[in-house]
């Protein structure tokens, strides 16, 4: 991108006052123009298609298949395009998901507006930077993942809490009100689960992970 014209944005987030807000925030900005909203993951890859921005914005708890198979198809139809998640939730097994799919910045919507210009400005103008604005915790729960043995255990944290819970025969809504997670987060985790573990079902992962002894299902439920 050369640095004489205005960087492009596009916005994708299910609520429409929290588009309309970002629109006149990033508009207010003689650098930028945003191209492009959507309110879902398939309207958001069609969108990037169409427009082509330098940098889309995403929600990641739309409607629609998740925020990581929407980054990974805009970065395949649109590779200059630089993806900033924003959310509300300061996860790092999210955070290590989404970084994972090809995602440019993970931001937490308690960010200041000028906090947001820049980091729109950084990862346009350096593709290769990856940005984050989460706590403390999450950056050593991060560290964690990394030195892992993947091969011994493929599930995240989180992942294993929400497996633990499913073979107690919590409901997703249950899981969801003890973890502090939205129902479509625990969906989203579960369809990871059964990809890891080439599981057709949750008691087909049931077994198989136990069988592998990556959870216990005669313990105590896991806190939130």
């Amino acid at each position: 991108m050369t640095l004489s014209r205005r960087i492009r944005v596009a916005l994708a987030d299910d609520h429409t006052l929290f588009r309309q807000g970002v629109r006149e925030m990033l508009s207010t900005d003689s650098g930028l123009e945003v191209v492009g909203e959507a309110s879902n993951g398939p309207a958001a890859v069609a969108m990037a298609t169409e427009h082509q921005p330098d940098v889309l914005l995403l929600d990641v708890e739309m409607p629609g298949p998740g925020a990581g198979p929407v980054i990974r198809e805009v970065r395949r139809v649109c590779p200059q395009t630089q993806v900033i998640v924003l959310t509300m939730h300061d996860d790092a097994d999210v955070v290590h998901e989404l970084l994972g799919s090809g995602a440019a910045a993970y931001l937490v919507k308690t960010i200041l507006r000028d906090e947001l210009v820049a980091a729109v400005r950084s990862v346009a103008r350096e593709p290769e930077t990856v940005l984050l604005s989460i706590s403390r915790q999450t950056v050593s729960r991060l560290d964690a993942q990394r030195t892992r043995p993947e091969a011994d255990n493929p599930l995240t944290e989180r992942e294993l809490q929400v497996l633990k819970l499913t073979a107690l025969a919590f409901s997703n809504a249950q899981i969801a009100s003890r973890l502090h997670i939205t129902q479509a987060t625990v969906k989203r985790h579960l369809t990871n689960v059964y990809a890891k573990l080439q599981a057709v079902s949750r008691v087909d992962a049931i077994r198989k992970a136990t069988a592998r002894r990556l959870i216990d299902p005669d313990e105590d439920a896991p806190a939130g």
